[in-house]
């Protein structure tokens, strides 16, 4: 019985899948029974003929295509949706997310007591990328983070554990992948923040640049805050129950 649903969203991926998919499998079998769920969103390089080879030898591996690509959000999305286990794990397809830090995204969601906690974000320390995307990032997540009041400083962070049932009762559009821990807060859900390391891109590049980020990261800002006041935070419980 799968325990933790492992989903990776990937564009043009096919350098370093592979490895990312060794070593998710090396983070993750001592401790739960998972599946990996790879979304290929709208790849024009080799990404899903490397991952359908390997499903031959590697029965937990299943693959998503999307015709046209989506964007990170809707291939997330996707994963989540066909996703067999009642915790999923999110991270990036460029392998940047060291996927030894998975355990510390699960394993708080799979602890005694652990009920009212909705997701588990990682946040970046020690992040290896260009110092003008790092000033970019540390920008947006300051202006986000005083609109919100989301207790996150780092929601870019590919990095995320929660309840897959949770997650689908979220309101879905593009780019919410970004705003999570608001979204999950925003249902009634405790939402629990780990460290985690970050690593070098290996091959490929980035899909997006600074100026195409921030122009649409503007726009969902007041979305998100119109969704956060006109909901109540409150999660919905069975009779008989006590509320989160």
């Amino acid at each position: 019985m799968v325990t933790v649903s492992i989903v990776i969203p990937a564009k043009n991926e096919a350098e370093n899948i592979t490895g990312l998919l060794d070593a998710i499998d090396a983070a993750c079998a001592p401790h739960v029974d998972h599946e990996v769920i790879v979304v290929d969103d709208g790849s024009d390089d080799d990404t899903a003929s490397v991952v359908f080879a390997r499903m031959e030898s590697h029965p937990h591996l299943r693959l998503i295509r999307h015709d046209v690509s989506g964007g990170q959000s809707a291939a997330v999305h996707s994963g989540v949706l066909a996703a067999r286990g009642g915790i999923v794990c999110t991270l990036d397809g460029d392998g940047q997310n060291p996927p030894e830090e998975l355990p510390k995204l699960f394993a708080p969601l799979l602890a005694s007591g652990s009920e009212a906690i909705g997701i588990v974000a990682g946040q970046r320390v020690g992040r290896q990328d260009t110092m003008s995307k790092k000033l970019a990032s540390r920008f947006a997540n300051t202006i986000r983070s005083w609109a919100l009041q989301d207790g996150t400083r780092d929601t870019g962070c590919g990095l995320k554990g929660f309840r897959r049932d949770a997650f689908l009762r979220l309101p879905f559009f593009n780019h919410m992948h970004r705003y999570l821990p608001a979204l999950f807060s925003r249902d009634g859900w405790q939402v629990a923040h780990v460290d985690v390391s970050h690593r070098p891109r290996g091959g490929g590049r980035s899909k997006y640049n600074n100026l195409q980020r921030g122009l649409v990261g503007a726009v969902d800002l007041f979305g998100v805050m119109w969704l956060l006041r006109r909901r109540k935070k409150s999660r919905p419980t069975e009779a008989g129950t006590r509320r989160g």
